[in-house]
């Protein structure tokens, strides 16, 4: 194993530059990975973006990943060299009272936000931390866990998910990962919304029973024709703007549940009457636990869930910035993007996506 590895590093909003730093030993307790992919996301476009609300600068990224364990710390029993993994990002106290009871730290960080993520050659983590990727799970699938975990999660926080009537707005990645997850922990029918014909086009394609193009469909009549008048049982937003939160709220079902999946990445201006005077539920979803990590990768082991539908396009590790230009010019049909790590060509580079390779801190 080399001594050096090479490691991103955002440095400023739509400024990536590479290091060289000392490869990381594994520490009591840590697995050291060889990092094969890292999948891109929308909270890691917000970095590119400089909008991120909880994310500072120099930060590396990278927190939906997949690798292959190389070598082992003290006291680690569990794994073995050479088994392929993805990893939980989530960095938590484990003391305050919401661990304490199964929610999530009042003070947690997300690697590749506010710790260093795993955008590097070899990257050292707590075993607790890892996940094992069956043989018929690849690496592709393998870094595309993350998200999956979290529509999973999502899928989980209305109770009688069997045999409901979902309907799903928006479908992105996650809304279309989510129309898997309801549809694999044993939900009736799914409809789901957007204003691409592109992007129900995949939902579709991977099991979605109805989609909407609500620019020129409504969506309360959608949801009639699709389930007769009872409506759906549940409604997830998945999309996260006044428009589509409101739709939810004018055309659900009296006292039936709305889920906000979603970021909003602003105040929200909603009709709280209206779901005050029909008694909805609103909840909420953030990320995932251990099970939905485990049940995830169950999912895409059994055929349950199809993630290469949903995968966009592939770059080189050098080529990262390139992959947000990718991105900022195709995001109507951009869904995932994978970088591959393990591959460390120098073609088709942009100038601020050169190697900087000078001597950098260990971490950011």
């Amino acid at each position: 194993m080399k001594s050096t590895m090479l490691q991103q590093v955002m440095e400023a909003p739509r400024k990536i530059t590479f290091r060289t730093v000392p490869v990381p030993q594994p520490q009591r307790g840590q697995v050291l990975i060889e990092v094969k992919r890292v999948g891109i996301c929308g909270s890691d476009i917000h970095v590119y973006h400089g909008m991120h609300p909880f994310t500072s600068y120099p930060i590396t990224q990278g927190h939906e990943l997949s690798g292959q364990i190389v070598a082992l710390g003290a006291d680690v029993s569990d794994f073995t060299v050479g088994q392929r993994v993805t990893i939980e990002p989530q960095v938590f106290c484990g003391k305050c009272y919401p661990c304490r009871h199964g929610k999530y730290c009042d003070e947690l960080k997300v690697m590749g936000f506010q710790t260093t993520g795993a955008c590097s050659t070899y990257f050292a983590v707590d075993a607790a931390k890892v996940d094992l990727l069956p043989d018929d799970v690849s690496y592709d699938e393998g870094a595309m866990i993350e998200p999956l975990a979290v529509t999973v999660h999502a899928a989980k926080q209305f109770a009688d998910i069997q045999g409901a009537n979902v309907a799903i707005l928006g479908a992105g990645p996650i809304g279309i990962l989510l129309a898997q997850s309801v549809k694999a922990l044993g939900a009736r029918q799914v409809l789901i919304t957007d204003v691409s014909d592109y992007r129900l086009s995949v939902a579709k394609s991977v099991g979605a029973d109805f989609t909407v193009n609500t620019a020129n469909s409504n969506f309360g009549d959608a949801l009639i024709a699709a389930f007769g008048a009872d409506k759906a049982d549940v409604i997830y937003d998945c999309a996260g703007n006044d428009v589509t939160m409101g739709q939810a709220i004018r055309y659900a079902r009296k006292g039936s549940t709305i889920i906000l999946v979603a970021v909003f990445a602003k105040m929200a201006s909603v009709d709280l009457a209206v779901l005050n005077d029909h008694e909805l539920d609103l909840n909420t979803t953030m990320m995932y636990r251990h099970e939905d990590y485990v049940d995830a990768i169950s999912f895409v082991h059994k055929g349950l869930v199809q993630l290469k539908p949903l995968m966009s396009r592939h770059f080189p590790f050098r080529a990262f910035h390139d992959a947000y230009v990718y991105i900022d010019e195709n995001r109507e049909k951009t869904m995932k993007v994978l970088i591959d790590v393990d591959d460390l060509r120098e073609d088709n580079l942009s100038p601020a996506s050169g190697p900087d390779l000078k001597p950098a801190i260990d971490h950011i």
